[in-house]
């Protein structure tokens, strides 16, 4: 009597064969060895792998949450840099002639008063003017 080669699969294994179809290709050396050290340093299977590259899943929590961390800050900076240039006030020092930047309320009230003494306005349109 001779036996068949092929053994009845349980049915919820023929189930999952149908809903998770073998897909199987060849791949130059380079692209190989790539994938295998992309799947060994983040601990991914080249499903995870393959689904990266669709655009199907996102990168480990770990990850995106060092790159947001790090775009937020260069967004931050970028910014903050831009605003400095437009609204920081400076002027130089009268012993050394090194720039200073405007923050005491004392340094902002006395610019105040001098615009106000030299007559500083708007323009020659100003409303207020005579």
């Amino acid at each position: 009597m001779v036996k068949s080669a092929k053994r009845k699969l349980p049915p919820s294994r023929t189930r999952y064969e149908q809903s998770h179809p073998v897909v199987s290709f060849r791949v130059p050396r380079d692209i190989y060895d790539e994938l295998q050290r992309i799947k060994e340093e983040g601990d991914r299977s080249f499903t995870d792998i393959l689904k990266l590259g669709m655009g199907k899943a996102e990168r480990d929590n770990k990850e995106v949450a060092k790159i947001r961390k790090q775009a937020r800050h260069e967004g931050y900076q970028k910014g903050y840099g831009e605003a400095e240039l437009k609204y920081k006030v400076t002027y130089p020092c009268s012993m050394c002639g090194q720039m200073m930047v405007v923050t005491h309320e004392n340094e902002k009230k006395a610019i105040e008063g001098y615009m106000a003494q030299a007559g500083w306005q708007h323009s020659e349109f100003c409303r207020r003017t005579g």
